[in-house]
């Protein structure tokens, strides 16, 4: 009989589809206990029977809406409830938002699921994480991350300002998670240009997925699994990764007193103590 005992936890956001279903896939194959969380039920339930036809038995699923922050408490308190130790936490939910929308809690929709989100899980869940990975980009580049005005990009809205304001606010993160959490190993990664449902709600957006050479997910998620994976002697800590090796992010997204200010404003947005 298997020995379960050693088996990792790994929950995996953003595990319907795209990056974080073919990320499942792999550590369920490698023989990790995965947990799937994702907004859309079907999609949930489809991606589970997918690690399930993989590894031959039923990850657990959780339904939250990032979009809403009261959904990412509960899925806290419910994956506290589940695990008492989380080994992988892979923040990697996110949407590219084709207009400007305000959620239901007053941030900008991108920043708030790309961002602030994870940011309130991972901070509810500190205790149990035994190391997090962040689904970043090389977008980061058109980012104009203000921590003072997280609502900036509403104002003349642009898709990939939006976008890449959120995705330094994730390399910040995970190099402020490292300095303030020492004991959590934490890593931000570039997964390249991949064909997913990113976009789907333009008609143009989706025809170019389909037609230009992007990655596929799996390749995508090959470095989100080697993070997963990799003895953390061997990486830096806050460091930022693509195709499995470090790269350095713009100027900006490196900023360690940025990074702080980025920590107590989010801590703020979310109604976290700031300490």
């Amino acid at each position: 009989m298997e020995d379960l005992t050693d088996r990792r936890t790994v929950v995996v956001t953003g595990a319907s589809s795209g990056i974080g279903l073919a990320a499942a896939v792999d550590l369920a194959r490698r023989g990790d206990q995965v947990v799937l969380v994702g907004r859309d039920p079907a999609r949930l339930r489809d991606a589970g029977q997918r690690v399930r036809d993989t590894r031959g038995e039923q990850p657990e699923l959780f339904r939250a809406d990032f979009a809403v922050l009261d959904d990412v408490r509960q899925l806290a308190e419910r994956l506290r409830a589940a695990y008492d130790r989380i080994d992988v936490l892979a923040n990697n939910a996110g949407a590219i938002v084709l207009r400007p929308v305000t959620t239901v809690d007053g941030f900008e929709l991108s920043m708030q699921a790309n961002h602030l989100a994870p940011f309130l899980l991972s901070n509810l869940l500190r205790d149990r994480i035994g190391r997090m990975v962040v689904t970043a980009s090389g977008a980061h580049r058109s980012g104009v991350l203000d921590p003072d005005d997280l609502n900036a990009t509403l104002r003349r809205y642009r898709p990939m300002r939006a976008y890449g304001t959120s995705k330094q606010a994730n390399i910040l993160f995970a190099a402020e998670a490292a300095r303030r959490w020492p004991d959590v190993p934490a890593y931000s990664f570039h997964p390249g240009v991949v064909r997913t449902r990113f976009g789907n709600e333009s008609p143009l957006v989706a025809l170019g997925m389909r037609l230009l050479p992007f990655r596929s997910p799996e390749r995508g998620a090959e470095t989100l699994v080697w993070l997963a994976n990799q003895d953390p002697a061997r990486l830096t800590s806050g460091g930022y990764y693509y195709n499995r090796r470090p790269r350095r992010p713009l100027a900006k997204a490196r900023d360690p007193q940025l990074a702080a200010r980025l920590w107590t404003a989010s801590a703020r947005a979310v109604g976290l103590d700031v300490g």
